[in-house]
């Protein structure tokens, strides 16, 4: 703790937030190598190790191997950790373990804290944190025994509990690994699975700071603006998701076509819900329309919700452009949402991120065309998995090259951190001008 803290005095809390994950990830992709990692007779290159450990650690689900056939018991509990630890972040972890040992938390530390969950302020920040990791192992917890009770009339009552808390973990922390193969395909229409590993996914892409506010709504009686905005375009986006992949897939069979009506609805809220960040699947994504790919696209490009388990440019940062764009259209100076005004800092925010993620978007689709032979739908979508940190696939990753897995897992890497807070760890120390240019007209549109 005192190194953390010495090491901590020179280090801006962007760049510790950039090593800390690299740290994980290094630490995991070590372990991953390891023979007691791996199945008898099993070796794993380093590029797939590094890959599966950036994938986990990022919570995206990208995968080059399978998991349930490569790695053994030991291997795909380091994967279940490193979801849990990438998902939360390890500053929470961290946290987690301070408050148990009894340790006290220092302003430094609350900075770290403010930064990792994009909260507002360091006011709470800790009793926050509390009471995010016991609703996070709470809901984890339910869920696992939920899933262990379902699955246990499959297999062995304790495989049936392994895999409970495994899949309970990728679910709810958007990790997108799963033990079976081919995602969830054999639970189209299990209403119990449906329900249960979407309210999995929806809690963990909500985002700590709505968690709480949710936490505490029966005592308050009232959601603060930031819940507001979270729970009402997450609900719009999985909404229009799920009616747009009802209608293209409708008479696919391949997709939806065979299914019962229930099983087709089930399966257009749970893929819909799963664009958000979570990355599994009951449908066969690769044959789907290129009209539902590419809208997908879309979907995972704004992925989750700010200081959640999931990336993408986040929904918020996705209404306030929508509403800058009504802003304009209707003549007004202000962007109101709920009777209250976003300032104009958040707008250049906002702005930045998306242009920011744009172009390392289009950058990494440019490189996947010159190093891979995939069709460029097929390219763009895994691209914007590894972006949105989501873990869909039209089944390209498996066979891309060794520059293309780097591509990918740099762009996964990216993703979860965030570009601005990467574009921070790295900028020289900030100097304050005594000065400011004189304004000019410029004619656009």
């Amino acid at each position: 703790m005192k190194f953390r803290l010495y090491i901590a005095q020179f280090l801006s809390p962007p760049l510790i937030l950039v090593g800390g994950f690299l740290l994980i990830i290094s630490v995991g992709t070590m372990l991953l190598m390891l023979p007691i990692s791996n199945q008898s007779g099993t070796h794993l290159a380093f590029i797939d190790a590094l890959f599966t450990a950036t994938s986990a650690a990022c919570v995206t689900g990208l995968v080059v191997v399978d998991i349930g056939t490569t790695f053994n018991l030991f291997g795909q509990i380091v994967i279940m950790i490193l979801m849990q630890l990438g998902g939360l972040g390890f500053m929470t972890m961290a946290t987690l373990f301070a408050l148990v040992l009894g340790k006290r938390i220092s302003l430094k530390d609350r900075l770290l804290l403010k930064e990792a969950i994009n909260a507002d302020s360091m006011e709470g920040i800790v009793r926050i944190i509390r009471k995010v990791l016991i609703f996070s192992f709470t809901i984890e917890g339910v869920a696992a025994v939920i899933l262990a009770m379902l699955w246990a009339t499959e297999m062995p009552f304790i495989q049936a509990v392994y895999y409970g808390i495994f899949h309970s973990v990728s679910l709810f922390n958007n990790g997108g690994f799963d033990l079976f193969g081919n995602s969830f395909q054999y639970y189209t229409g299990d209403w119990i699975f449906n329900i249960t590993a979407s309210i999995l996914v929806i809690s963990g892409g909500l985002g700590f700071v709505v968690l709480n506010d949710l936490f505490e709504y029966r005592k308050r009686r009232r959601l603060s603006l930031q819940s507001k905005l979270v729970l009402s375009v997450s609900g719009a986006l999985i909404g229009i998701g799920a009616i747009v992949l009802f209608i293209f897939e409708f008479t696919n069979s391949h997709t939806l076509a065979s299914l019962t009506w229930g099983e087709k609805i089930y399966a257009s809220f749970f893929q819909s819900v799963s664009t958000r960040s979570s990355g599994t699947s009951t449908i066969d994504i690769t044959q789907m329309r290129q009209a539902t790919q590419f809208f997908f696209i879309l979907l995972m490009f704004i992925g989750a919700s700010p200081g959640s388990t999931g990336g993408g440019i986040k929904t918020t940062t996705f209404l306030i452009m929508i509403g800058a764009v009504y802003a304009m259209i209707r003549g007004n100076k202000d962007i109101v949402f709920f009777r209250q005004r976003v300032p104009k800092d958040l707008l250049m925010r906002a702005l930045t991120i998306i242009m920011v993620s744009l172009s390392i978007f289009m950058i990494v689709v440019m490189l996947l065309l010159t190093t891979e032979d995939a069709p460029f739908l097929s390219l763009m979508f895994e691209a914007a998995s590894a972006i949105g940190t989501v873990g869909l696939s039209v089944g390209v990753t498996h066979e891309m090259t060794n520059w293309g897995k780097i591509i990918i897992t740099f762009t996964m890497f990216v993703g979860r951190i965030g570009p601005l807070t990467i574009a921070y760890a790295l900028r020289p120390r900030k100097e304050k001008k005594l000065y400011r240019h004189p304004e000019g007209r410029i004619i656009i549109g």
